[in-house]
């Protein structure tokens, strides 16, 4: 027999080669890192992070809307001349607003565009821009989007070049047109300087004083220099002032003739299904009365409403400005609060950031006062499982079904012009339910209006 203590030392060695082997300390961490290892992953970083860009899409470029854009009846040398041997005069607001929400930048382009009509002037329209880059896109929550999307894309009226059909003034020309016309080097536009304007005045005041500077101008080409004070604040849009602009604004063929764009209403047909009107012919109706029968639209603004909603509460602010038209049902009245800051916010989050029970009870209600509502449609930046809740609640409260923005089917174009695409479902909704701090329901409430549509349709949360 062979003796045993040959075998011991194997024994004893095992244990430690097997950790020598198998098991990791820092001092082999460390040599694996080796700078250059490092150095590597750290340019393949943003490669990675890019191409994980590129995975989600590139956006459309919307080179046919621009070519579109370009071929308006208005933008060739023949147009020039306008009304016999009076040629067009041109008003371009360089310091637009930009890399903002969309109806922030709607509310200043059709004022402006108001204001050229009432001033017999060519508006001078641009693209809505969210960057400047020179490249077409720009990323936004780690995805590309547009950096330029031309208005076209969006809306359709005088505002964008459309007709009018109720006048004679000069039509709306792009950018690029005006350019053409007054960028060479002979011509000089006239400049407008926006430091005397009187921007704490009735917003009828406000117009009427523009157009006084305006009409004394012979040049062709004419700019707005709005370094010294933004031409149309947020303070204007935010209070009562806008409203003296109400009539004139309402029948003029900036709002009578407003559409939203071909891409905008091929979404709304193409959803025809989930919105299920008593006719599918009804989604293409120019009836003043809303064509979605037994549909209620709500907008619940979410995202960055969870920290500005509790400080509307600390600036004590009011509805947007068209929110406030008196013909309205609903009213907002903090006044009983003021004493009270807890109360007081309370208040403000149930008609800003209001919780499921609060919108179920709200539609509750709603519902009582138009017994023909069954389904309810929701404009929404939420997530769909954090809507998942407030579905379960309404069906449980006897609603039939709850669609959102998560569930409307759309293309490329037409995803990215999205927001254009639920405020033009909430406008055929038999009834609209919005914020009444947000611009997006106040743009959607006003062109309800203008349309006709009866003003007791438009209630807020």
């Amino acid at each position: 027999m062979l003796p045993n203590e040959p075998q011991s030392p194997s024994r004893s060695w095992a244990p430690h080669l097997y950790r020598r082997r198998y098991c990791c300390s820092w001092r082999t961490i460390l040599h694996a890192l080796t700078l250059r290892r490092l150095l590597f992953s750290l340019a393949c970083a943003p490669i990675l992070v890019f191409l994980a860009i590129l995975c989600q899409g590139v956006p459309p470029s919307y080179d046919e809307i621009r070519v579109f854009e370009r071929r308006l009846p208005q933008h060739s040398v023949s147009a020039l001349t306008w009304a016999g041997s009076h040629p067009p005069r041109f008003l371009r607001f360089p310091g637009h607003l930009w890399g903002h929400g969309l109806n922030n930048v709607l509310q200043e382009a059709l004022l402006m565009s108001y204001l050229a009509y009432a001033s017999n002037i060519s508006f001078v329209f641009e693209d809505y821009t969210w960057s400047h880059t020179p490249l077409p896109w720009t990323i936004y929550d780690f995805a590309l989007r547009p950096a330029r999307i031309p208005l076209n894309a969006l809306i359709s009226g005088p505002t964008a070049g459309g007709p009018m059909t109720t006048s004679r003034a000069p039509l709306a020309v792009s950018t690029e047109f005006y350019k053409h016309v007054c960028g060479g080097a002979d011509v000089i536009p006239h400049i407008i300087s926006s430091a005397e304007a009187p921007n704490d005045a009735e917003g009828s005041d406000i117009i009427e004083w523009w157009r006084e500077q305006l009409v004394r101008v012979e040049d062709r080409c004419i700019e707005v220099d709005s370094t010294p004070q933004v031409l149309f604040d947020r303070f204007l849009f935010g209070g009562p002032r806008i409203l003296s602009l109400w009539d004139a604004l309402s029948s003029s063929p900036i709002l009578a003739d407003f559409a939203w764009s071909p891409i905008v209403q091929s979404a709304v047909a193409r959803n025809f299904a989930v919105l299920r009107p008593q006719s599918a012919k009804d989604i293409y109706s120019t009836d003043p009365r809303p064509p979605l029968h037994g549909l209620v639209a709500v907008h619940l603004r979410r995202g960055d409403y969870t920290r500005h909603c509790p400080n509307l509460a600390k600036w004590g602010a009011d509805y947007m400005g068209i929110n406030q038209h008196p013909s309205l049902v609903d009213r907002f009245d903090p006044l009983p609060y003021v004493n009270d800051t807890r109360l007081k916010e309370s208040y403000y989050l149930e008609h800003c950031l209001p919780t499921t029970e609060q919108i179920v009870a709200r539609l509750h209600d709603i519902r009582a006062q138009h017994p023909g509502l069954r389904r309810v449609y929701v404009l929404s930046n939420d997530w769909a499982w954090a809507l998942a809740g407030l579905k379960g609640a309404l069906e449980d409260d006897g609603w039939e079904d709850l669609v959102s923005s998560v569930d409307i089917q759309l293309d490329a174009q037409q995803y990215y012009v999205a927001t254009a695409v639920d405020m033009a479902i909430a406008e055929k909704a038999e009834v609209f339910v919005g914020n009444g701090f947000s611009s997006l329901s106040s743009n959607v409430v006003m062109l309800r209006m203008a349309k006709g549509i009866d003003p007791r349709s438009n209630r807020f949360l």
